[in-house]
């Protein structure tokens, strides 16, 4: 019997939109590997400090991306900041069943009982709770889940969940009409629910 394993990667950073347009721009094109590297290592368009930080980065992207299919790539590298943001989180949301749950028990109560916002502690008591499916995440350090907390807490807020993080007030977030088609397109009616949290009764 397989055991049930979270496989996050939200420790890998928030949505991080330009360097999506980049990863994007490549996966669109095709690029070849000693493209990917004149990219990423040698014009460094991801604009980061070191060569092993922006393969890292890149690599952590490219994950989240290629779950997407071309359409969605497309939105990123060709559509304005609120339209590729969206979309981003798609592919974090697609990537993160972690985050998927985070938003479809947490957000969505805080929603419907129309709290207001979200707490710090929300997501050591959600991790707590889904112990229960992946015993594994009681051998999380604590600096580890407090980092995970901090780049979901981004995340809801880069994409309008959220005022921002430091007053963690909830926003009524309007999808856009382009990610509702792309995503009942490609069927994702779970995440197309979690980008509509802020409007259960729809």
């Amino acid at each position: 019997m397989q055991v049930f394993r979270y496989d996050s990667d939200l420790l890998g950073g928030s949505l991080q939109v330009r360097e999506c347009r980049v990863i994007a721009d490549l996966l669109l094109r095709h690029a070849s590997p000693q493209e990917w590297d004149e990219v990423i290592k040698q014009q460094n368009l991801l604009q980061k400090r070191s060569p092993a930080s922006a393969k890292r980065v890149s690599q952590a992207l490219r994950k989240r991306l290629e779950r997407l299919d071309a359409p969605f790539w497309r939105a990123i590298r060709d559509g304005d900041d609120e339209l590729a943001t969206q979309v981003a989180f798609c592919a974090a949301l697609d990537r993160n069943l972690l985050l998927v749950e985070f938003i479809e028990t947490i957000v969505h109560d805080a929603f419907v009982t129309r709290s207001g916002a979200l707490e710090n502690y929300h997501w050591n008591e959600f991790l707590d709770e889904r112990s229960h499916k992946d015993p594994s995440i009681l051998d999380w350090t604590e600096s580890s889940r407090k980092k995970m907390a901090q780049i979901t807490y981004r995340m809801l807020a880069e994409v309008g969940l959220l005022k921002s993080t430091r007053s963690m007030k909830l926003k009524h977030l309007l999808v856009r009409p382009e990610v509702r088609t792309l995503l009942d397109e490609s069927y994702r009616p779970r995440i197309k629910a979690c980008l509509e949290v802020s409007s259960p009764t729809e």
